[in-house]
Parts: structure tokens; sequence; C-alpha cells
């Protein structure tokens, strides 16, 4: 790692992640979160300045051993999640658990034992949300309430913690391997030329982090165009 600013991306060895840490690497040192370190290795293999941070986050103790081994983190990116759509009558306590874990427990979990290395540099928690977030339709209760639930964590991170930047970021469908996994859910054809692309989501979140100090940019919605 050199002098330069510290993020670390959950979700990095794929999809979103990886296009973020890709889109952050010329101004950034990363830390590229997620299981799978083959994956990781290989994104942070493309990177200079990039670094495998390999950690089970639903793993509270595992995540806070990781977290004691930095000195220094600038920008925190959360990335990973899961989506297990159906609807609400067969929605089991197994599903909303695990949901919750992934989505909105592993992120709070993970942001408080990072609070001291953020507000020491100032510096900004992005939550990559969705249009659930915002919006919850038939089939996707169980997400959309985590979605929610993470948007409310960052309005309550936002308002506590004056210091930090905290952003929400509100993607519509995107290309990604979690996309194929939905719409094969939902029984749907594939069609990735109407989903915006990772790269596209990717610009979005450099555009909150490179903000000039004054500017502290809350919320961003990205749709694909018609």
């Amino acid at each position: 790692m050199t002098n330069r600013p510290v993020a670390l991306v959950t979700g990095a060895s794929r999809g979103i992640g990886a296009a973020v840490a890709r889109a952050l690497a010329p101004t950034h040192d990363l830390l590229l979160g997620g299981r799978d370190e083959a994956a990781l290795r290989e994104v942070a293999a493309e990177l200079p300045g990039a670094r495998p941070w390999a950690v089970e986050l639903t793993d509270s103790a595992a995540v806070a051993e990781a977290v004691a081994g930095l000195d220094r983190l600038d920008v925190l990116v959360h990335s990973a999640g899961i989506a297990d759509l159906g609807p609400l009558a067969e929605a089991t306590a197994d599903v909303w658990r695990r949901t919750m874990e992934v989505n909105v427990v592993a992120v709070a979990e993970l942001t408080r034992l990072a609070l001291p290395l953020l507000r020491a540099a100032r510096g900004q928690v992005v939550l990559l949300n969705s249009g659930a977030g915002l919006r919850a339709n038939p089939n996707w209760g169980v997400y959309a309430a985590s979605k929610f639930a993470l948007r409310a964590f960052g309005d309550a991170l936002r308002a506590e913690e004056p210091e930090l930047r905290v952003t929400s970021v509100h993607p519509g469908r995107t290309d990604t391997d979690m996309q194929r996994g939905v719409r094969a859910q939902e029984n749907g054809d594939y069609q990735a030329e109407r989903y915006l692309r990772a790269e596209s989501v990717a610009r979005a979140v450099t555009t909150a982090v490179l903000a000039t100090d004054d500017a502290h940019v809350t919320e961003v919605v990205i749709r694909p165009r018609a």
C-alpha cells in the first residue's frame, strides 16, 4: 500500500463490486473484500495497489480480526448482497434471516468496526442499494425489506456521523451474474442490452467518492435508459 487513500470494496470478485474496484484503482489503494480469495486475486492482479481482503462478512469474529489488521481506511463500499425472490406466503424465517444477515447486519457490523478508521480519515461509506430500496414490488418483499432497512441505516449513519459522507446508490437492473440469478428466479429472459452496465454504476459511485470536499452526494438513483 502507498500513501494514497484506501478503499475497501466488498463483493469485489465480480459484478458491480469488481467494477467499482476498477473505477477507483487510479486514485485509491484497494482492499478487495469477498469470500472467494482466488477470484479476488484475479481482480487484484489487474489493479496495481490492490490486494484481496478475503473474509466471510457474516462471521463477526472474522470481520473484527480482519478490520483490526487495518491502519487506514478512507472509503468503505458495501457491494455484497443476495436476492431471494418469491411471494411472502412462501418466505420462511430462514430466508428472512439469511437476507437480513447478508444485506443489513453484515453491513452494519463492518461499518461499526471500521468507524474509528473512517472517522480519522473523515471518510466515506457507500451503500450499493437498489431500486427495491425505494419501492417494493410483488415477489420482492424480503429483498425490498432488506434494502429499505439498508437505506434507513444509511440515513441514520449520515445523521449520527456528520464528519463522514454517506451515499446510498440505487441502481436499476444491472448486467451482472446476480441479475442472471434474479431473472432465473423470475423465469424470464435475460436481455443484457436492456440493463445498466456495471461500469455505469461504478462511475456513479466514483462521482460521489471523488466529489470535492465541500460536496456530499447523499443519494444516487440510476436507471437504464428506455
